[in-house]
């Protein structure tokens, strides 16, 4: 990336300290190519003047980056120089040593706040759910396991990546410190993402407001409490329609809160620390000579399905993968938003869903042993006008190649 590299440690830290002339990553609106102000990444300036979704993207160019075939145990770290958030550091004047030292300095606060920090989540063969599912024969089934992760689920990678961005903004002047906490942080939810952010936030000792229902489990507002989060319960107003949540989270987004949540369409920046987690399947799925060829996301609002499409389109891009799998997003009878908006909902679900599975937070695959080579596919641009979770908005019994 720098035009050639110093001398470099265990994880790959760059001596030279050299500032590349054409950064690898930018960010622009999907529906309308405008490039967000510097100052607030998360939000095109367009966004509210019309009828089109303006959604923040994060853009990789794949000839000036390399995917990292190896390094540390902490992601963020290893797979650095494909974040924007590093690429806006060394732009900003800090050097590789500067952001890993940064990166392990807030995955050490983590730690402290959860016990854990972060480090690549489990990827293995299943053979029981294989054989359930009359894969036992061939690649098998393969389950990315995240119950293990910060805050025991892939939340918090999606946050972790939006706190790397507040504190580069602030290491480089793009913004205050001061400026961002009298604004604070805010996220709408009563399950895994608020808890994510919770633990995060307080690692970064940021203030953050979640917006909550009144019958919210008492087990997660009381962990929220611990980790000194602001909560705000929203109970339904007479004939009001929507989530009365989410739209008291606009509304103190609209007052000056800066989004930290995991829904791309408010902060287009929570996907890239969701790649995190695809780079980490195309890394292995190198290193075993593997083919995948299916992989199982399960969706809510979209941003884990949107971060794995990415960050594998980008895995074969830079020709760590050979090809790309189909995906196949998956939702519940009881809540199925992105399969309502494509199609009407189909009565029976799909066959590699039916029977019951171990409890995790995951992503399934199928794989198969193929030879793998270097890759020259396009650089998969999704196209404009359409939102990053488009391409994957399909009938819940059929999968999508992207």
């Amino acid at each position: 990336m720098d035009g050639g590299r110093g001398a470099s440690d265990e994880r790959g830290v760059d001596g030279a300290h050299r500032v590349s002339d054409a950064p690898a990553t930018r960010l622009e609106c999907a529906a309308c190519g405008a490039a967000p102000d510097a100052r607030a990444p998360w939000r095109c300036p367009n966004a509210g003047r019309d009828d089109l979704d303006h959604i923040v993207a994060r853009r990789l160019d794949a000839a000036r980056a390399t995917f990292p075939c190896a390094g540390a145990v902490n992601p963020f770290v290893r797979f650095r120089t494909l974040l924007h958030s590093y690429h806006a550091a060394r732009a900003g004047g800090m050097s590789d040593a500067d952001f890993v030292a940064l990166v392990e300095e807030l995955d050490r606060a983590v730690a402290e706040v959860d016990s854990r920090g972060f480090v690549a989540t489990p990827f293995a063969r299943s053979g029981a759910l294989g054989e359930s599912l009359g894969f036992a024969s061939g690649g098998g089934v393969w389950v990315k396991d995240e119950t293990g992760n910060v805050s025991g689920s892939h939340k918090a990678r999606h946050l972790f990546g939006i706190a790397l961005v507040l504190e580069v903004m602030e290491r480089t002047g793009l913004a205050s410190r001061a400026e961002h906490d009298r604004r604070g942080l805010a996220i709408a939810s009563c399950g895994n993402a608020a808890l994510a952010a919770a633990v995060v936030a307080r690692a970064a000792r940021r203030p953050l407001e979640v917006f909550i229902p009144p019958d919210a489990d008492p087990k997660v507002v009381k962990r929220l409490q611990s980790l000194d989060a602001h909560i705000a319960v929203c109970p339904r107003a007479p004939g009001e329609k929507g989530d009365p949540c989410y739209h008291a989270f606009r509304r103190a987004l609209e007052a000056g809160a800066l989004p930290f949540c995991c829904q791309g369409s408010d902060n287009g920046l929570t996907i890239e620390g969701g790649e995190t987690l695809a780079w980490e399947i195309a890394a292995a799925l190198a290193d075993d000579g593997l083919t995948l060829d299916r992989l199982f996301v399960q969706v809510g609002g979209g941003a884990l399905a949107s971060a794995c499409a990415q960050g594998l389109r980008e895995a074969v891009s830079l020709g760590a993968l050979a090809k790309l799998p189909q995906l196949h997003a998956v939702q519940t009878f009881g809540a199925f938003p992105r399969a309502a908006r494509a199609t009407p909902p189909t009565r029976r679900p799909p066959s590699a869903c039916a029977r019951p599975t171990p409890r995790t937070s995951c992503a399934r695959s199928c794989a198969t042993r193929r030879p793998t080579a270097p890759s020259s596919c396009g650089r998969g641009r999704s196209r404009r006008g359409a939102s990053p979770t488009a391409s994957w908005m399909t009938r819940p019994t059929t999968g999508t190649r992207w």
